[in-house]
């Protein structure tokens, strides 16, 4: 019997779990971008101040592991906070892996994980979106919605680069 709940909650588990993935190409330099999300994300309220309404560090420094941002944005139309912590920090793949540790997020999810990653192949810049999240209960929506946001700032920040 005991393997038998095991495997219920595993699979109840696991259909709570979910992963979104989404590239998208870039026109300014793939560099340019990363090293803007990383060292620089307090400037990406002035690339797309619409989206974004400010980005403080409020831990250690700008573009490190273990640093804390806190974002103020707009999501759904509402006004949203989300404090992440820097997990990862890949500079050889332009990787950077946050985990958002306090803030709206959280009311629905119980983990929440987003991972940017440029890939830089001559004029060709793709700059790829993962949401990792665990969802609190079934009736939570899959974060499609966030994921159309972070592809939204992403041409901001490419728009912005390329004027």
């Amino acid at each position: 019997t005991c393997y038998y709940n095991f495997v219920i909650y595993h699979r109840r588990k696991m259909s709570l779990e979910g992963k979104l993935v989404s590239e998208i190409n870039i026109k300014c330099d793939g560099d340019v971008f990363h090293e803007v999300y990383r060292h620089r994300p307090h400037h990406i309220s002035n690339m797309s101040p619409d989206k974004i309404q400010n980005v403080d560090v409020h831990e250690g420094v700008w573009g490190t592991v273990g640093s804390v941002n806190y974002w103020n944005f707009i999501h759904d139309g509402k006004e949203a906070v989300a404090k992440e912590k820097v997990e990862e920090i890949d500079e050889e793949k332009k990787l950077i892996k946050k985990r958002i540790i306090e803030g709206d997020l959280l009311k629905d999810y119980k983990s929440f994980y987003i991972t940017v990653h440029v890939e830089t192949k001559g004029e060709n810049n793709i700059v790829t979106w993962i949401i990792e999240y665990e969802k609190k209960n079934a009736n939570v929506p899959d974060p499609h919605t966030l994921m159309e946001l972070l592809l939204n700032v992403t041409k901001d920040i490419e728009n912005h680069h390329i004027k």
